[in-house]
């Protein structure tokens, strides 16, 4: 099976389609989602990126992250990928969009419309080792002061996210 994502503008209008990895070859603005999931002591599932990624191995990021696949809304990929990476499902609420681009050493680019679901869990997740190496749960404000201190530890996607967060919910930083 052809694992396609889904080519936008930059409003998020469907435009085509492409082969995943063509895609992050030539940079081309493509459908993704973010999942971050906090537990009832307000801290953040995240996830160390397995280490035969194909890029950003090893990395700390979201709780789960993926692109939606064509005929597929992102509520239910991000749904189906928590579960495939975490080994659990939650009610997901999608909280903001966003674009970035990204290059990577290996020559490839991650030019994204990223959602970003929220969700909630006080379970514990039973990775996938194909998608994920470890994980930890991180108060806010921990993360925050490493991300600041060691931000090559951490993926693009998931340092902007965390600063969205911060100006949207500065709460959550007390």
């Amino acid at each position: 099976m052809t694992d396609n994502v889904i080519l936008v503008d930059t409003s998020d209008n469907d435009v085509g389609q492409m082969e995943k990895m063509e895609a992050h070859r030539l940079g081309e603005l493509h459908r993704a989602l973010s999942i971050l999931v906090f537990n009832s002591k307000g801290e953040i599932l995240l996830q160390q990126r397995a280490l035969s990624k194909y890029h950003t191995p090893g990395l700390w990021s979201n709780t789960a992250c993926s692109h939606p696949r064509p005929g597929e809304i992102s509520l239910e990929a991000a749904l189906r990928r928590l579960g495939e990476e975490m080994g659990f499902t939650t009610e997901l609420m999608e909280s903001f969009s966003f674009v970035y681009k990204a290059h990577f050493e290996n020559g490839l680019v991650e030019y994204e419309y990223d959602h970003v679901f929220f969700g909630t869990f006080d379970g514990v997740p039973i990775i996938n080792p194909e998608e994920a190496n470890d994980y930890k749960w991180v108060k806010p404000t921990v993360l925050m002061e490493d991300m600041r201190s060691t931000p090559d530890h951490y993926t693009v996607w998931f340092r902007i996210i965390m600063e969205k967060i911060e100006e949207r919910l500065p709460d959550l930083f007390v």
